[in-house]
C-alpha cells in the first residue's frame, strides 16, 4: 500500500467511523501531508518503508528544519500515532511501529479571560446606535444576539455557526449544541440572551432569509441569507471588540470567560465540564487556575499567614 493510499484511508476512517469534526480532520490531513512530502524527498513511497527511525527522524526534522512550536510538534506526534495504530489494525504494520513516538509533556497555557465589565462593554458595543439606518439595524440585532449566546452558553464559533433554529427551546431555556465528534449537549441560557435572541429571530432573520433553502435552517445568517461561517463570526467579534476599545478579543475568549465566571461563582467543575462539552475533566481544570483574585482570597482566608 502506498503512503498516499494509507493517508486517504485513515482520513476516511476518522471522518466516517470516528465522526471527527471537519477542522480536526483538516489538521490531521496537513500533518500527514507533511509526512508524505518528507518521505517522498527520501524516495520512500509505501507503508513498508515506514519504521520507528523514519518517524523519529521526521519529528526531529519538524523541530530543527521547520522550527515548529512544541504544541505543533505534539499534534504531529498524535497524528503519527493515529496513523500507526490504523496501519497496525489493518495488518499493514507491526503494532510497535509507533512505540518510539512518545508525546512529550507540555506546559499548559492558562487562557485569557475578560472581566465582567469588559463583557458588558463588548455586548453594549453590538447594540445598534441611534445613527444606524434601517438597512443595517437587522445586522446589529444579529450581532448582539450572537455575542450574547456565545458568552451565555460558552459556544465555540463553529457551534454557533452550525446551530439550527429548531434546537432552541424557549420553554426550558436550553439550546441543544452539537460539538466536536458530533457529540450533543444541552446548555441553558439566561434571560438577556433569550431577549436578544427572540428579537433577532423576530425582526432580523426573516429579512435575511431568501426562501430558496440556502439558510439551511441555521440561526445566524449573513447578509446574503447563507449561514455565517466561523471566520465571519471571528470578524464580528473583533469588530465589536474594537468599538468597545478591547484588544485581542476572539470568540473562544468568550468561551474561556464563560467557564471562568461560572467557576468563580461557585459552579461545580463537573457541571462546567458538561456545559463545555469536554471529554476529559483535565481539560476543564485549566479554568480553576485562572481566577487569581479567588486564589488570593482563599489563601487570605485559610492560610495561617494569609
Amino acid at each position: 500500500m502506498t503512503i498516499e493510499t494509507a493517508i486517504a484511508r485513515v482520513l476516511a476512517h476518522l471522518r466516517i467511523e470516528c465522526g471527527l469534526a471537519d477542522n480536526t480532520i483538516a489538521a490531521y490531513a496537513r500533518d500527514l501531508r507533511d509526512l508524505r512530502l518528507d518521505l517522498e524527498a527520501q524516495g520512500l513511497s509505501t507503508v513498508h518503508d515506514l519504521s520507528g527511525r523514519v518517524l523519529v527522524d521526521h519529528v526531529r526534522a519538524l523541530r530543527t528544519r521547520r522550527n515548529l512550536a512544541s504544541s505543533s510538534v505534539v499534534r504531529h506526534i498524535a497524528t503519527l500515532r493515529i496513523l500507526c495504530r490504523f496501519l497496525a489494525a489493518e495488518g499493514h504494520a507491526p503494532e510497535e511501529l509507533g512505540a518510539l513516538l512518545e508525546r512529550p509533556s507540555q506546559w499548559r497555557k492558562i487562557p485569557n479571560v475578560l472581566h465582567t465589565g469588559s463583557i458588558e462593554r463588548l455586548l453594549h458595543a453590538a447594540s445598534p446606535p441611534d445613527s444606524a439606518d434601517a438597512d443595517t439595524v437587522p445586522l446589529w440585532l444579529r450581532d448582539r444576539a450572537l455575542l450574547e449566546l456565545l458568552y451565555a452558553c460558552g459556544l465555540r464559533a463553529s457551534e454557533a455557526a452550525a446551530l439550527p433554529e429548531s434546537e432552541i427551546n424557549y420553554s426550558l431555556g436550553f439550546v441543544k449544541v452539537t460539538g466536536k465528534g458530533n457529540k450533543q449537549r444541552l446548555v441553558p441560557f439566561g434571560r438577556p440572551a433569550e431577549h436578544h435572541l427572540r428579537t433577532y429571530l423576530a425582526e432580523c432573520r426573516p429579512r435575511l432569509v431568501r426562501g430558496d433553502g440556502r439558510d439551511r435552517g441555521r440561526v445566524f445568517l449573513s447578509r446574503t441569507g447563507r449561514p455565517l461561517e466561523r471566520v465571519a463570526i471571528w470578524q464580528i467579534v473583533k469588530r465589536h471588540a474594537a468599538r468597545a476599545g478591547l484588544e485581542r478579543v476572539y470568540p473562544h475568549l468568550l468561551r474561556h470567560s464563560f467557564a471562568t465566571h461560572l467557576l468563580s461563582g461557585g459552579a461545580d467543575l463537573r457541571v462546567v465540564q458538561e456545559l463545555l462539552g469536554h471529554a476529559r475533566i483535565s481539560t476543564t481544570e485549566i479554568y480553576t487556575r485562572v481566577d487569581q483574585p479567588r486564589l488570593r482570597e482563599v489563601v487570605r482566608k485559610f492560610h495561617p499567614r494569609g
